[in-house]
């Protein structure tokens, strides 16, 4: 048995006390940060897009033109308003 040692003490307690058990919390923190970050890259969901994700609103207004929702004329009218800031 190890000086300072009791029964009671496990081999876990010598290692925690020896100063190396702070390092195997460390290393199996690393360890399940590296897998869970594996997993989620191999997991096939896309990954958020980055910048807008939302079409602004000449995009929807050039859309609406496209479709035939709107006509020329009010799609000016809707562009110039959004031009000047819906002024």
């Amino acid at each position: 048995m190890m000086p300072g040692m009791n029964h009671r003490d496990g081999m876990m307690s010598w290692w925690m006390a020896s100063g190396w058990g702070w390092l195997w919390v460390l290393l199996a923190a690393v360890l399940i940060a590296l897998l869970v970050w594996v997993l989620v890259r191999l997991s096939g969901r896309p990954s958020p897009p980055s910048g807008r994700t939302q079409p602004d609103a000449l995009q929807i207004l050039e859309e609406r033109f496209a479709r035939g929702e709107i006509d020329h004329d009010e799609f000016e009218s809707r562009r110039a308003a959004l031009r000047d800031g819906g002024t």
